[in-house]
């Protein structure tokens, strides 16, 4: 059976969803393998272009009469929440504008629950592609900016300011982990093919966890940053036990974040 798989080009994707694109021998999966940005994943979830994709948890309340959301595969965590950097500054300015990393990505919903804890005006947005936020903070084309992936290992060695952690805000108001990534499969499917790309999807990480060395020159390859022990420690943050099973702690959070995605 030939599925199409969306997946990003970061570590903790590459690390978890290798050895599935690869292939089982036993698998019943043909997979069509789609790498793209999490913001153009949740674009095209939103189409229903993608039978299985792991996207930005907040998308999820408007795909879920067509999607369900998977209890593996996601990236759910602690301390490992996006960062609010600055060009210039160590101060939030309210003034000007923030660069957030896609309208529909998760990082641009916790910007907007610390802003609303914090300021009573409306925010001042742009978006853009993950990797062009940072850039453009770097080129100084960008005040502010919302930094997520790889880029939260590199901010202090580029001479970049921390405003907020956004993740460990979220973690003080709601006491949960952060919700940051799901993975998700049409329904169409049906529950049995459903419930085996699950199991597929746990049968990779295991594998992956199981090797000696966690980066391969596959996550290279695809990684936005060469830089192995940045990619080493990108995987630690966002691979871990929800990635795996999402557990009653992992559901807890996602339900606070599709709550606060309805405000």
């Amino acid at each position: 059976m030939q599925l199409s798989l969306g997946i990003s080009t970061c570590p903790n994707d590459t690390f978890i969803y290798e050895a599935l694109i690869r292939g089982f021998e036993d698998s019943p999966f043909d997979w069509v393998v789609t790498f793209a940005d999490v913001q153009t994943l949740n674009e095209m979830v939103l189409r229903g272009e993608l039978d299985v994709a792991k996207i930005s948890a907040q998308v999820y309340p408007q795909i879920a009469e067509t999607y369900r959301c998977l209890g593996c595969g996601g990236a759910i965590g602690y301390g490992c929440g996006p960062l609010l950097l600055s060009s210039e500054s160590g101060s939030f300015n309210p003034e000007l504008s923030t660069t957030l990393p896609g309208a529909n990505t998760t990082a641009a919903l916790l910007f907007k629950f610390w802003y609303a804890h914090r300021y009573k005006n409306a925010s001042k947005l742009d978006y853009a592609l993950f990797n062009e936020v940072y850039q453009r903070l770097l080129d100084k084309d960008a005040p502010q900016g919302v930094t997520i992936h790889e880029h939260r290992f590199t901010w202090k060695r580029d001479g970049l300011h921390l405003l907020q952690d956004l993740g460990a805000f979220w973690e003080q108001e709601t006491g949960s982990p952060i919700p940051l990534g799901i993975a998700v499969a049409k329904k169409e499917l049906g529950f049995a093919e459903i419930e085996l790309v699950e199991r597929e999807i746990r049968r990779s990480l295991q594998n992956a966890r199981q090797r000696s060395c966690p980066v391969t020159p596959f996550i290279v390859e695809k990684a936005q940053i060469d830089d192995e022990e940045i990619i080493k420690s990108h995987i630690a943050m966002f691979v871990n036990d929800f990635s795996e099973n999402v557990g009653e702690a992992g559901w807890r959070a996602l339900e606070n974040l599709w709550r606060l995605s309805h405000c």
